[in-house]
């Protein structure tokens, strides 16, 4: 049984970051601890960090040290080799490796990228660790500059070195294909390649290929004037700004990077006017040379802009700096979660992830940590894609999350808001967004505007509505996009980021209203905590529940708890365990737990029971010691709302839990509600736990 797997390449520049965050999601959502190692690493400057290695600690939080994740830098490992020590090297190597092979149940070992190496050295250097580590080996090459034949033949040699010293290859992967070609490589690949070794082939992302603006003034030495919040904003093409100003407009493409001297007003104004025009496409930054600032005045009418791309000052001449940009290796940094998601979703389309898998992890863990539940909810929102609807699309909160979603490939977006605005918005915000595949609807501009209108008007007249009030009410995005969902032009809703609970709530109770089975409405939320994901309801409706609607609270989030991958024990929590308390809260409780019994003896449930004894062992074996539930529950009821939205926000922060939710249970069709607070994480993960219910739960 692997517990390990090496990410070898076969020369520079392969685009290996890629397979790292795939893999690395992919591992974490199949085993509760992934731990992460690079036996060989740059040299960095005192004080700072190997990239790499803090972009997969930093994103995928993982429960360890930065000195933990490598063995030694470049200039340690040569200065070792030349004295002959490459013994005393592989000994402190695979030392490191058994200590987070012990700490871990699986680690992903990424080998060398060495600037300015020989192919050969790296490979022999990648094969003797692979070897000495006695782990499992997937290579990678880069198509590009290369043809069908060079690039075959490269990752075969490559193939053949490993073997030969008796390592097993399960995996080749060819990186930085055009997309015309990946049929073709793939076919030849394994024509060339045993059937045993899985063979993927990936096409060159321009997105993940083109330096951020921030890369760039790292590179360059630039000075940064405007725009500082959007250093991100990921490149395209580049080109220089040397005609007059009515030429070079027609020359602009999508995400351009414009290099000119400081001294060209002209051409400055015209591309920052030019990325607010719907008639042009956007940029994504300006490079002024010859250490030329504007004049007063244009930087003046500059700082009066209400967007402004970033602009940067460098001292070299336009030919020189064009020269450097254009020679830029684009890299991944642990703050651009917007090439980091890129990069996981172009692997997950990609790759054969399953096949993968079966090579390399033939092990479950027991139970399930959240960065396993988190992965497995977006896997299973993946497997039958949904149509989800934003009410909220003037709220940037909304359109960073959609972007993400849609970089994520996880779901389709149908956002409600004013079109223009939006794009504006989006622009503002540098967001990568392509509104070929997102709707934005604008209710009353909608060819379904009257359907909705009349349509409520048949559903509520009973209850006084009128056409004239059903015409307001279908102007109201909670309105509208609820009656999408009723109509079936959308399989569920997420609101409440600008919204209360009730005005995203109260739509679907008038008209999606709820399942046969049920008379209430609850919630609930996941709590992700530290090494457990637990259920908390009902947290966000029930002020007071009847002990009935509590035992029907209880069987919804059970049903709830077992559909996400949950085994449901449940707690039904009071300020008393057992038979020993007296008062009208613990009889209610008491009640429930009867009523529940009666209704679904399938399910695990103790009450009244308190919260320690529900969750603790210790403390739950000693007040219930023969409860199947005290000590391990992973369903906790609340009696009241009070105590519930007051237990969970507790818990999220004197913890550092993530919650997600709430999901709401007995309607229709999903529909759930967002915080105000919310962050876009929460949105997200809102979304895809919608979609999942929307598959049929």
């Amino acid at each position: 049984m692997n517990k390990a797997i090496y990410i070898a390449t076969s020369e520079q520049n392969c685009g290996k970051s890629i397979i790292s965050l795939g893999l690395m999601q992919l591992l974490i959502g199949k085993t509760a601890r992934v731990g992460y190692f690079r036996p060989i690493i740059e040299d960095f400057e005192e004080g700072q960090f190997d990239n790499h290695i803090e972009t997969v600690i930093s994103h995928f939080g993982l429960d360890m040290k930065f000195e933990d994740a490598y063995a030694f830098t470049k200039s340690k490992l040569i200065k070792k080799k030349n004295k002959g020590k490459i013994g005393e090297v592989l000994d402190v190597i695979i030392e490191k490796f058994k200590r987070l092979e012990e700490k871990f149940d699986f680690v992903l070992v990424e080998g060398t990228s060495f600037i300015g190496e020989g192919t050969a050295i790296e490979l022999g250097i990648n094969v003797l660790i692979a070897k000495n580590l006695g782990i499992p080996t997937i290579i990678i090459g880069s198509g590009i500059g290369k043809t069908l034949e060079e690039l075959v033949d490269s990752l075969y040699l490559a193939y053949d070195t490993f073997k030969v010293k008796d390592v097993e290859v399960i995996s080749v992967i060819a990186n930085k294909v055009q997309p015309e070609n990946i049929e073709l490589v793939t076919n030849d690949l394994k024509k060339n390649l045993p059937s045993s070794v899985l063979i993927n082939t990936i096409p060159l992302i321009s997105s993940l290929n083109n330096p951020t603006v921030q890369e760039i003034v790292n590179e360059i030495g630039a000075k940064v004037l405007f725009g500082h919040e959007y250093l991100n904003n990921q490149t395209g093409s580049y080109s220089i700004g040397a005609m007059q100003l009515p030429n070079y407009l027609l020359h602009l493409k999508e995400n351009g990077l414009i290099i000119t001297p400081g001294d060209r007003a002209d051409i400055i104004l015209g591309a920052l006017q030019a990325n607010e025009s719907a008639n042009y496409p956007s940029v994504s930054g300006i490079v002024l040379t010859g250490n030329i600032m504007p004049e007063e005045s244009i930087l003046k009418l500059i700082e009066g802009l209400s967007t402004v791309v970033p602009i940067l000052t460098v001292e070299g001449g336009t030919y020189n700096i064009s020269n450097q940009i254009g020679a830029i290796k684009s890299k991944i940094y642990a703050n651009n979660t917007q090439k980091i998601e890129t990069s996981i979703a172009t692997f997950e389309k990609y790759v054969d992830i399953d096949a993968l898998a079966e090579k390399f992890t033939s092990f479950e863990s027991d139970g399930i940590t959240p960065k396993m539940f988190q992965y497995n909810l977006v896997k299973r929102a993946k497997k039958h894609r949904k149509h989800i609807v934003l009410p909220e699309g003037n709220d940037e909160r909304i359109l960073i999350a959609a972007s993400r979603l849609q970089l994520m490939d996880v779901v389709d977006i149908s956002i409600i808001g004013n079109r223009k605005q939006v794009e504006s918005k989006v622009a503002e915000l540098g967001l990568e967004f392509d509104f070929d595949k997102v709707a934005i609807i604008n209710p009353t501009e909608s060819e379904h505007y009257e359907d909705y209108v009349n349509t409520y008007y048949e559903l509520r007249k009973a209850k006084n509505v009128s056409l004239a009030m059903a015409r307001d009410l279908m102007e109201d995005v909670s309105y509208f996009g609820t009656m999408m969902v009723y109509k079936g032009h959308a399989d569920g809703m997420v609101s409440g980021a600008a919204h209360t609970t009730q005005h995203t709530i109260l739509p679907a109770l008038q008209f999606i209203k709820t399942k046969p089975n049920s008379s209430v409405v609850s919630s609930v939320f996941f709590m992700c905590l530290e090494d457990r994901v637990s259920v908390f309801g009902d947290c966000a409706i029930n002020p007071n529940p009847t002990a009935e609607q509590l035992a029907e609270i209880a069987i919804s989030s059970a049903d709830s708890s077992l559909a996400f991958g949950i085994d449901p024990k449940v707690a039904m929590l009071s300020y008393s365990s057992g038979t020993s308390g007296k008062g009208d809260e613990v009889e209610k409780v008491r009640a429930a737990t009867e009523i529940v019994k009666a209704k679904r003896p399938d399910i695990k449930i103790e009450g009244p029971i308190q919260y320690d004894a529900a969750v603790d062992m210790s403390v739950g074996k000693s007040k219930m010691p023969d409860s199947q539930v005290a000590g391990q529950a992973s369903v906790l009821i609340f009696p009241d709302l009070n105590t519930g939205n007051n237990t969970y926000k507790a818990v999220q922060r004197e913890t550092g839990a993530l919650a997600i939710g709430p999901m709401l249970q007995g309607l229709n069709k999903p529909v759930n509600d967002l915080s105000r607070g919310c962050t876009v994480d929460d949105i997200i993960n809102t979304v895809v736990i919608t979609a999942i219910q929307a598959q049929g739960l």
